[in-house]
């Protein structure tokens, strides 16, 4: 059946709910040009104020994920999973997760994304490994995931393409914030990989796009609902973004500390992080009885060797070099310029804002603000401290890794307006606020 898209746009302007042919119909156009651009924007903002009850959510992401190819997993020797972080400041626990999850007998063929403001991105890390290769055709994809259980690559052109286009739209019409949206663009792109359980890591805090829990709840709430009405296995968790994860940001520097992860070493919260992640990823595909469980096996693989392994195996399938694995700072780019910010007094560091650092970690370089940007692969922080240690006067509180004099000062300026020092211990959010299931 024919539609007007000013009809359908009109429709989500007044309050209306869309039938799932109108959604089907106004996604197919838009991903064929037939519906320009401007009306899609036009669309968006009316979704962005008058929202989507749970059916037409779930008729915009079947319409996205179909827009293109659908990756389908027969004969495959193992269940299949995988794990979506909202973003945030140091997140880089989809690294050593998958190669985790990978050695404990469920395969996990990632889709990720790049940076894009202050959070960072997956592809933008795994390319400071010199000749990593995230631009594998479905072909290779699947026939590496057959093969090692573990493949980390980007969207091509042939997968949910309008989701591809309406990303980009969003970014620039102020529309990035509505569930519904943020739902089916998450959600077309996972289940386009054709994986039967899902974890999704929802930020909440200063450095995550929902700033407080309530909004967490609702996106991670959405995101489970659409996803278990698609016939998936969905868990979201909400964790704390009110500091960064970790204590490196930057793209080779955050490869560094996930190296440290797969060594068994490593931040206490980003080991954390990858092992209940992981662990509910095991539960969901009955490789694992309980979460509890499920943890212990992605700690074990950690510890023992397995873990690091898989990620070597990764490396090497996808052209990196995985000398990586064992002396990372000989193999990744290194930032010319070290320099510490000094505690000015003595006291106990209650805040490193998650979005000031964040941004600061854009302007440095190790960000972009567009999609066109280039991004130095080398560039970014070492926190030294984290929110709660006491620090004396001159001792080092974060290391600036920097290209030149001028983007160190600059850095230096705005990490002191970003940390405070005090006599106080800090109230954080804890680690792991809640979490929500089918």
């Amino acid at each position: 059946m024919a539609y007007r898209a000013v009809e359908i746009i009109a429709s989500k302007r007044d309050g209306r709910t869309l039938s799932g042919d109108e959604i089907r119909w106004l996604i197919a156009g838009f991903t064929d040009g037939s519906v320009p651009d401007y009306q899609m924007a036009a669309f968006a903002m009316a979704v962005f104020w008058r929202g989507m009850v749970p059916d037409e959510t779930a008729a915009l992401l079947d319409a996205m994920e179909r827009s293109g190819d659908v990756v389908r997993w027969p004969n495959l020797a193992w269940p299949t999973a995988d794990k979506h972080s909202t973003g945030g400041v140091g997140d880089k626990v989809s690294i050593p997760l998958a190669p985790a999850v990978a050695a404990c007998g469920v395969a996990v063929p990632m889709i990720s994304g790049r940076g894009l403001g202050h959070t960072g991105g997956t592809l933008d890390k795994l390319e400071s490994i010199p000749g990593f290769n995230v631009h594998l055709d479905l072909a290779a994809f699947d026939q590496m995931v057959r093969q090692i259980g573990v493949s980390l690559i980007g969207q091509t052109d042939r997968l949910v393409p309008a989701d591809k286009k309406l990303y980009a739209l969003r970014d620039v019409t102020a529309t990035v914030e509505s569930i519904p949206l943020i739902t089916a663009s998450i959600l077309s792109k996972k289940l386009a990989e054709g994986v039967g359980a899902l974890v999704m890591d929802v930020k909440v805090g200063s450095g995550a796009f929902m700033k407080d829990r309530t909004s967490a709840l609702a996106l991670a709430r959405s995101l489970v609902d659409a996803g278990t009405a698609a016939g998936r296995k969905v868990t979201a968790f909400l964790t704390a973004m009110d500091r960064p994860l970790g204590t490196h940001i930057g793209n080779a520097l955050e490869i560094a500390e996930s190296i440290e992860i797969l060594h068994g070493r490593g931040p206490t919260d980003t080991r954390e992080l990858t092992v209940r992640l992981g662990g509910e990823m095991l539960r969901l595909c009955g490789v694992a009885t309980t979460l509890a469980a499920g943890e212990s096996a992605i700690a074990a693989a950690l510890d023992d060797g397995r873990a690091l392994a898989k990620f070597r195996a990764l490396v090497a399938a996808q052209g990196g070099d995985p000398h990586v694995c064992d002396a990372p700072h000989d193999v990744l780019p290194q930032a010319p310029l070290v320099t510490p910010l000094l505690a000015w007094q003595d006291g106990i560091v209650q805040r490193m804002d998650a979005w000031d650092i964040g941004v600061a970690a854009v302007h440095l370089g190790a960000g972009r603000n567009t999609a066109a940007d280039a991004v130095d692969p080398a560039v970014g922080f070492v926190l030294a401290k984290k929110p709660g240690d006491r620090a004396r006067a001159g001792e080092p509180l974060v290391y600036v890794h920097a290209r030149t004099e001028a983007q160190t000062r600059a850095a230096l300026t705005e990490l002191r307006g970003a940390i405070a020092l005090g006599a106080e211990a800090p109230t954080l959010l804890p680690l792991w606020l809640d979490v929500v299931t089918a």
